[in-house]
Order: C-alpha cells, then sequence, then structure tokens
C-alpha cells in the first residue's frame, strides 16, 4: 500500500473512519443471538428469492455474461455450474434475486428504506471464492445489513432521488473487504471507491419499469465486489469520498450524513428489523394482495358480473402505486408488481400472487385487463394514520360491488394479516419450498435447509452452491 493508517487519516472523512472502524472490529463473537438466527432466515429467504426469479429475462442475461468470465476458484452462478469472477457472480446472483420481488424490505421512520438482502449474494460470492467458512459469512452479512440500514436510516432521501441500491454497493465493498480479510488501509480504500462509483439515480424505479429494477441492485452488488478487488491489489480511493467539496453527502444525497450508532454491545442489529415477504410482489401492494385474496375465496370466479372494485389503502402506497396510467395499463412484470390495480386484479382472478401472475400471458389476459379496469384506488386517512405509527400497519380493504348489488369485502393489516408480523421459522421454510421445489425436488430442498439452519457450523460455504445446481443446467 502507498499510505500508512497515519497518513490515511490525513485523507479521510468522519463516516468514512466510521465505518472503516465498525468493520474491523465487529466478530462472530458479538453478534447476538437473534441476530444470528435473523441473519440465517434472512439468507435462506434470499436463496429462495433466487431460485424464483431464474427463469427471467434479464437473469438470464446476467448467466450469458458470468459464462463469458470463467475463473477457476471463483464464485459460482447459483443454478448452474458457471464459475467466473467473484463480481460477475454478483452481478447474476443479485439480480436474480430481486427479480421476483421476494426479498425482504426495510421500513422505519424516516429511513430511505430500501431492499438490505440486496447485499446477500455478492456477499456469498466472495464468501465462496474466499473458501470462507459459515461464521465469516454471517458476520459479513450481519455487518452489511448495519451499514445498509444506518444509511439509510439518517438520511431521508426519497424527495432526493437517491436510489437505495446505492447503500448495498458501500456495505457490500466494505463486508467483502472484511471476509477476504482485507487489512484495515484496504478495507478504508474499497468503502472510498464504492462511495465515489457508479452512484445509481431512482429513475430505475419510477414510471413505466423496465428490467433495469432488478439489475439495478446486481450492478450495485458487482460494484461493492469489485471495490473490494481493486483495494486488494492495491488501488487507492479519493480522498473524503463523503464529505469532501465533490463527496457522497455533497454531490449524491445533498445532505450530511451523521450515523449516530452501530449495532452490538446492547444495541439491537439492524439484521433483526428487515420486513419478510409474504408473497412476491412489491412491498406497497402486500396488503393489496392478502385483502384481495379473502374476496377471491368468496368471489369463486364470478368474474363477469363484477360492477366496481374499490382498494382503499395508505395514501404513500396511492402515490407509488396507483397514481399513474401505466399502473392500469402495465407492459412490463416490473411495472405490474408496482401496481395495486394489476396485483389486486390478478388476485382476484386467481386467488393468490406468486412469480406467474406477473407473466405476459397474464398481463395480456383480456379477463384480467377487463376486472383491472373496474379498479378504483382511494386513500384512507385512518390507514394512512396507522401506517405512520411505528411499528407500521399496512392496511387495505377491497370491496368488490357485483352487478346484482351484493358487495364482498376484504380486510388485511394489523391482526387481519400485515407483512410487519414475525415470521415464523416453519413459515419460511414454506416460502422457500414453494421458490424452490419446482426446481430442486423436495428432498433437495430439505437438505438444503437443513444446511443453512446450522450454516454457523459450515466449515466452507462453497459447500452451498452445487446443491443449488437446477437439473440439466
Amino acid at each position: 500500500m502507498g499510505h500508512n493508517d497515519s497518513a490515511l487519516a490525513m485523507t479521510a472523512d468522519k463516516i468514512q473512519q466510521q465505518l472503516t472502524d465498525y468493520a474491523s472490529d465487529l466478530s462472530f463473537e458479538r453478534i447476538s443471538p437473534e441476530a444470528l438466527h435473523a441473519a440465517k432466515v434472512r439468507i435462506i429467504d434470499t436463496f429462495g428469492a433466487l431460485m424464483g426469479g431464474f427463469d427471467g429475462a434479464p437473469c438470464e442475461m446476467g448467466r450469458r455474461l458470468a459464462a463469458a468470465s470463467p475463473m477457476a476458484g471463483g464464485a459460482t452462478v447459483i443454478g448452474t455450474r458457471i464459475v467466473t469472477a467473484p463480481d460477475m457472480a454478483a452481478f447474476a446472483n443479485a439480480t436474480t434475486s430481486r427479480f421476483v420481488e421476494a426479498n425482504d424490505v426495510y421500513r422505519w421512520p424516516k429511513s430511505t428504506g430500501g431492499h438490505p438482502s440486496d447485499v446477500i449474494m455478492p456477499l456469498f460470492a466472495v464468501s465462496e471464492c474466499a473458501r470462507a467458512d459459515g461464521r465469516a459469512f454471517i458476520t459479513g452479512v450481519v455487518l452489511a445489513y448495519e451499514i445498509y440500514c444506518r444509511i439509510s436510516d439518517c438520511m431521508d432521501a426519497w424527495g432526493k432521488g437517491v436510489e437505495p441500491t446505492n447503500f448495498a454497493r458501500i456495505a457490500v465493498a466494505a463486508a467483502a473487504a472484511r471476509i477476504w480479510k482485507l487489512s484495515r488501509p484496504q478495507l478504508w480504500q474499497a468503502i472510498s471507491m464504492a462511495a465515489v462509483a457508479g452512484n445509481l439515480v431512482r429513475q430505475v424505479r419510477t414510471g413505466h419499469l423496465s428490467m433495469w429494477k432488478a439489475v439495478a441492485s446486481g450492478e450495485a452488488g458487482r460494484a461493492g465486489v469489485f471495490a473490494a478487488v481493486l483495494a486488494r491489489e492495491g488501488m487507492e480511493g479519493p480522498s473524503l469520498p463523503f464529505e469532501g467539496k465533490h463527496g457522497w453527502c455533497n454531490d449524491i444525497t445533498r445532505q450530511p450524513l451523521e450515523i449516530t450508532t452501530m449495532g452490538g454491545e446492547g444495541v439491537q442489529f439492524k439484521v433483526e428489523t428487515t420486513l419478510i415477504k409474504p408473497r412476491t410482489t412489491c412491498a406497497a401492494t402486500i396488503s393489496s394482495t392478502l385483502a384481495a385474496e379473502k374476496v377471491a375465496a368468496s368471489l369463486k370466479g364470478n368474474f363477469k358480473d363484477i360492477a366496481k372494485v374499490q382498494v382503499e389503502v395508505y395514501q404513500s402506497a396511492k402515490e407509488g402505486m396507483a397514481t399513474g396510467a401505466h399502473h392500469w395499463n402495465p407492459e412490463s412484470r416490473e411495472t405490474a408488481d408496482h401496481s395495486i390495480p394489476y396485483v389486486v386484479a390478478a388476485t382476484l382472478l386467481d386467488g393468490t400472487i406468486s412469480p406467474i401472475q406477473f407473466d405476459a400471458a397474464h398481463i395480456a389476459d383480456p379477463v384480467l385487463k377487463a376486472i383491472l379496469a373496474k379498479v378504483e384506488v382511494t386513500a384512507n386517512d385512518e390507514y394512512t394514520a396507522l401506517y405512520k405509527k411505528h411499528p407500521a400497519e399496512h392496511h387495505t380493504r377491497v370491496t368488490v360491488s357485483m352487478a346484482n348489488g351484493q358487495t364482498i369485502t376484504g380486510e388485511a393489516g394489523g391482526d387481519k394479516g400485515d407483512l410487519a408480523n414475525p415470521k415464523t421459522d416453519g413459515e419460511i421454510e414454506e416460502k422457500f419450498r414453494r421458490l424452490t421445489e419446482g426446481y430442486l425436488g423436495a428432498k433437495a430442498v430439505s437438505a438444503i435447509l437443513a444446511r443453512l439452519w446450522d450454516l454457523e457450523n459450515m466449515k466452507n460455504v462453497a459447500q452451498i452452491a452445487p446443491a443449488f445446481v437446477i437439473p440439466k443446467q
């Protein structure tokens, strides 16, 4: 390296110093039993989400790109026998785990939010490449969640156009450097390079959405891993990456960044706080899905006599998922799974939401379109107030009016079924099986679950990838 620690201190800012200190000091032994279990839950959930998205078009593209960069001793593209450079595995796997909207979501007062599980597949690629044990992988995940969520907490950036996947890039860089056992100066440089390079903008999830919505997560993971690779080779990042004249705070977030606390020593780790989705759709549409499922059970396929579908939601859900014409006329699965009108219509038609409800056949289905045209969405002040409290409650009421004057109503939220409700290990396993058994079979999935629940005792996480190889891949 070209600098020692004292020289580095002259070119650093407070955020870079704080993240470096925390990443250097966190050990597996400092992780609470609750955080350990939460990390394993999210690792299982994210592997399941990846298998659920395996057939997506951008996921196939990612695999083709990864296959063109083979690397002995590298990392596996999950579901295949392709071994590639760790940053390319991070790209392909993080894109795939994000594709079907099955991954966790972060919701905290005044936070930017996001999907912290975007860090898991990039860190698995690094852990596999490093032949790390399960404890090192878990520690990296807990560390990355902590960095992602603490940055998200200290900046309410939704109105500033800051894309939350940027937090994943910084978090992955720091945790990857830690898993690779880089020196403190190298870790320092990895964080610097991740902060200044390739910042994504919110347009990736605005208006008519494209496949780039999922790819943004892959790109953030790739960039974070690559920053750590560069630091390992001796590359130096710029000085004052966060607080410099044209650093992250001035040019990207356009506000100061102050992280006041980090997990450990009695402070809850953030990995314990993210929400596990019960359905494969955008978080702000899940309560509408759950409410519509209750109506569908009574509707019994009588679609032609539907006169009107009234959906009452909290204000931010209406603003984000039921305002533009594209929410009633989705042309892509990415727009469809971010549309309250669409998920309600699809749920009324099929009884629930899974990845198949967003395929091209469903988007073009004339019966679904006819129901969709009858959907009206309004904001309910009571539901808005319940959403703003902490912990948030995600309420929706769906009322279907029939041509004969009959009405059928379904409600979700709070004790009626809520995204925020804790999930049991049995529910985590059921979701994992639902997303994976069609590819791997029940017996193989049972073996994978047993191994992942015991992850902290695994000597080499490279044992995991072969279990996910899809037959004939």
